[in-house]
């Protein structure tokens, strides 16, 4: 991080130095700065695809209520989460009631992976969004599991969703 923000510094210095120069030879100067990602940005979308692709490793494998957070042969589905979450320094609460209260809302158009998603009123459900409208999750026979949440069971029991990335 101290490297990039080095980096930046040296950036705007040579930037002002070539507005002067410009200036001073031709009177008016552009400068147009590149776009870059915001370090949150990256850092939010590494940790997503991280979790998501340790969540993939987990396919199938058994639901079980109240399974113990840290405990990898079973998982009800916030200990799911709140388990992908710490392994990327992220804590989360335990139940899905309570993680539903984590982070910023964010709408279900406006949904990026990494983000969580709640089901049911009151809340008693949560999956993590792995984009193209699905979700990973775990519940009972199928164990963890990728669903559809724009159609079926999952659309509509759909409640909201927490960006905690």
């Amino acid at each position: 991080m101290n490297a990039i923000k080095s980096i930046i510094r040296h950036i705007r210095k040579f930037a002002v130095a070539g507005l002067a120069m410009s200036v001073l030879i031709g009177g008016a100067a552009e400068i147009v700065a590149p776009k870059q990602a915001s370090a949150a940005t990256t850092t939010s979308s590494t940790k997503a695809s991280k979790i998501i692709a340790k969540a993939k490793t987990y396919l199938g494998k058994p639901y079980k209520f109240g399974a113990t957070t840290g405990k990898t042969a079973s998982f009800d589905c916030s200990s799911l989460t709140q388990y992908l979450y710490r392994l990327n320094g992220v804590s989360l609460p335990r139940s899905s009631a309570a993680q539903s209260k984590s982070g910023k809302y964010v709408s279900k158009a406006n949904l990026k992976p990494g983000d969580l998603v709640f089901f049911y009123s009151p809340i008693h459900h949560v999956g993590i969004y792995i984009g193209n409208g699905k979700i990973i999750h775990t519940y009972g026979k199928p164990g963890v599991t990728i669903d559809s949440i724009d159609s079926g069971w999952w659309k509509t029991h759909y409640k909201t969703a927490r960006r905690v990335l």
